[in-house]
């Protein structure tokens, strides 16, 4: 890889000053606990223990079984492991301590000051300083920080123990939605925090923010929509940076920071909004872009750009995994970073040079009118692709009873290139919008140089349409046009949602849900939904009027403002490509395991992840399934994942792909697994949440070990 004029760095004394604090760590001492998100620093989901081997892992037994009380949605928390005690959360962001050995509580911590909330939550970040211990986690628009021993807020951080999370954003952000999904990262004495923010034209800006840990006070920012001025301002159109009607390019999935060399490693992802790009002209750096920052002050080292000019949300979906690669005898320390597109990308932690082969690819540039497509996409030539890029005629559902229509319909849309624009015809978004690779990430196994990545084969359809016009907006009741312009999109003209996509159907509202939780829901979001918090108090209240059949049907006589003007266009939603029973228009595999030795770029191994019990009681082989969360890997030979739709837990043989073990779990557990030891035992805890993809909900984390 060529690293372009904007991604040169001074290599020779940059090297110089790494080598300088440097040192070697035994890898086998690195990774016996489970102190750290997804593992440790370097997100490698690894385990050195050996208690639970490839021989005797089907001994497992569930050795304590932990109910929140809270099925108010998904628990996607991957929790860590401190002196003996479990820190996670529940599903309306409820943080608990457990005896790690039993599974009792010890506390457990709701700030009362505010409603229930609804974001989905990855896990909480722990710091210790001598006494000075700390549980960071974050809930709607705020950073927390308790007592590890307590529960209770420090008062000294932040406002009464918690910080607002706009902190160090620009005005124009004030309002906007943010919140946080995923843990920090700690470097020292700061947290650098991952941001979910809305994904159309009135995000907020994705700046990469590091926070005094004792205090809450902002320490540095990264802009990644650069001013006038700052590298990478030229590829943006000239008042993008004023966040008018251009936000995001944020880290929303997590980060990786190899403390020894003091280096973070930040993926971001796709510019608001997401699918029209006519008003930001240009490659549109840092989005979609993975950074490597210095830790301490956020100067960028190097960068390297996976989708130039995004219109497809291809969001670099999950944290990186920090590696070392032998290479002609020598080793590499580098950062595999793997995206929703099935790709994964290698690169020397140092110099950002590519350790495989990469070509820029001519791309189609047939947008839509006023759109300024990029002409060129990188793709790696190896390793090759852990998930399909196009589809044929000949890859459609052989098991779909409605095959001929299937077939019409992907006929009918763009589908031929794995870029194709967006279009008001439709266009196949393959792999589809959840990936390829997902938030779960990948793990690697220091011993072998191999990374595992769980991957969705599932195809969607975007289409693209021209906004309602603000005349024929003006003569609807408020309610009802707020709805209009905030809600079909996922909900649909008629309100009756897409429950096979994801999207609930809001008829009959108010038999279901009081005014109050609907109030809740539109102000901070829930899930994947984002809150409208700049919607004005009588917007909110008239939309719940329309939701609930209770607003009166007059025609509006205000004239309209078209906030963003400058985005003609809006989309149909987020459709599956689904055949008439639910099950995915094309042929399997549906979900997949995947293992890369990333010395070669060869594939060790790659299996079918997950199935459908009535599919395979018809004859039909397990066709994988749809899987969110990603796997552990030990020292004893086994890999752990549950992830999968059909809420089985499973572990396999790291080197073969052989399944070892595998058990019905109280509710499905999207979420990644850990892996520890207490009183000399070690135990493996998936939370089981259930939920998504039509789940049947559940509130638990479940602990298996040997008997």
């Amino acid at each position: 890889m060529k690293l372009s004029s904007l991604s040169k760095i001074t290599i020779a004394s940059a090297t110089l000053i790494v080598s300088a604090w440097y040192s070697g760590a035994d890898d086998k001492n690195r990774y016996t606990g489970w102190s750290e998100f997804l593992g440790g620093p370097e997100r490698t989901h690894y385990s050195s223990l050996t208690q639970i081997t490839t021989e005797n892992v089907k001994n497992l037994q569930v050795a304590w079984e932990y109910h929140s009380g809270d099925t108010t949605g998904q628990i996607q928390c991957n929790p860590i492991m401190v002196d003996g005690v479990l820190y996670g959360t529940t599903a309306s962001v409820q943080v608990f301590a457990l005896d790690a050995a039993t599974g009792k509580e010890l506390w457990k911590y709701k700030d009362s000051k505010d409603p229930q909330w609804f974001n989905t939550n990855r896990g909480v970040t722990y710091w210790e300083d001598g006494n000075d211990k700390r549980i960071f986690f974050s809930a709607g628009q705020w950073l927390y920080a308790l007592e590890a021993k307590t529960g209770k807020p420090i008062e000294s951080f932040g406002e009464n123990g918690r910080m607002d999370l706009h902190n160090g954003l620009p005005a124009s952000a004030k309002d906007k939605f943010i919140c946080s999904n995923t843990p920090g990262t700690i470097f020292k004495d700061l947290i650098i925090m991952p941001v979910r923010l809305s994904e159309g034209p009135d995000a907020a800006p994705g700046h990469i923010r590091a926070f005094n840990v004792r205090t809450g006070k902002l320490a540095w920012t990264f802009r990644t929509i650069p001013h006038p001025g700052e590298v990478g301002y030229e590829t943006w159109g000239k008042n993008n940076y004023k966040n008018e009607d251009v936000g995001a390019a944020n880290n929303w999935a997590g980060m990786a920071v190899d403390r020894d060399r003091g280096i973070l490693f930040v993926p971001t992802g796709s510019a608001g909004y997401d699918f029209y790009g006519g008003n930001r002209p240009g490659q549109n750096l840092f989005a979609n872009c993975l950074l490597a920052l210095d830790a301490a002050t956020g100067k960028r080292l190097w960068h390297f750009q996976f989708v130039h000019h995004d219109v497809w949300d291809r969001d670099l979906p999950s944290a990186p995994t920090l590696v070392t690669v032998n290479r002609d005898g020598k080793k590499i320390d580098a950062v595999a970073q793997i995206t929703k597109s099935g790709f994964v990308f290698v690169f020397d932690r140092v110099t950002g040079k590519s350790l495989f082969p990469i070509k820029e690819i001519p791309v189609p540039t047939n947008g839509v009118p006023g759109e300024k497509p990029w002409p060129t996409q990188p793709v790696p030539l190896k390793p090759a692709p852990f998930s399909r890029q196009t589809l044929t005629m000949d890859e459609i559902n052989p098991f779909a009873a409605n095959r001929d229509e299937l077939a019409a319909t992907l006929r009918s849309i763009r589908h031929r290139h794995q870029f194709e624009q967006p279009s008001k015809e439709g266009t196949l978004i393959f792999p589809g919008y959840d990936g390829g690779g997902e938030w779960g990430g990948a793990g690697y196994d220091p011993e072998t140089g191999i990374l595992y990545v769980n991957s969705n084969e599932m195809p969607w359809i975007m289409t693209i349409v021209d906004k309602p016009k603000m005349d024929k907006l003006a003569m609807l009741p408020t309610g009802e046009r707020a709805y209009v312009q905030y809600c079909t999109a996922c909900h649909g003209a008629d309100r009756k949602g897409n429950p096979k996509s994801g999207y609930p159907s809001l008829v009959g509202i108010n038999t279901r849900r009081d005014r109050a939780y609907i109030h809740t829901l539109v102000s901070n979001g829930k899930g994947m939904m984002p809150g409208f918090s700049y919607l004005k108090p009588a917007e909110k209240d008239a939309l719940i009027a329309f939701l609930f059949g209770e607003e009166k049907k007059e025609a509006g006589s205000a004239a309209v403002e078209d906030k963003f003007s400058s985005v003609p266009y809006k989309t149909t939603g987020y459709n599956k490509f689904l055949d008439k029973d639910g099950y995915p228009g094309i042929n399997p595999p549906w979900g997949q395991l995947s293992a890369i030795n990333l010395n070669t770029g060869e594939y060790a191994w790659k299996i079918t992840l997950g199935e459908f019990k009535e599919l395979t009681a018809k004859g039909i082989a397990p066709t994988g399934c749809e899987n969110y969360g990603g796997p552990v890997i030990t020292a004893g030979g086994v890999l752990f994942i549950a992830a999968t739709k059909d809420g089985m837990f499973r572990a396999f043989n790291k080197k073969t792909g052989q399944l070892l073990f595998e058990t019905k779990l109280p509710a499905a557990g999207f979420a990644t697994p850990s892996t520890y030891q207490a009183n000399g035992k070690q135990y493996v805890v998936i939370a089981c949440g259930g939920t998504k993809l039509g789940t049947p909900k559940g509130d638990s984390y479940v602990a298996f070990a040997l008997p």
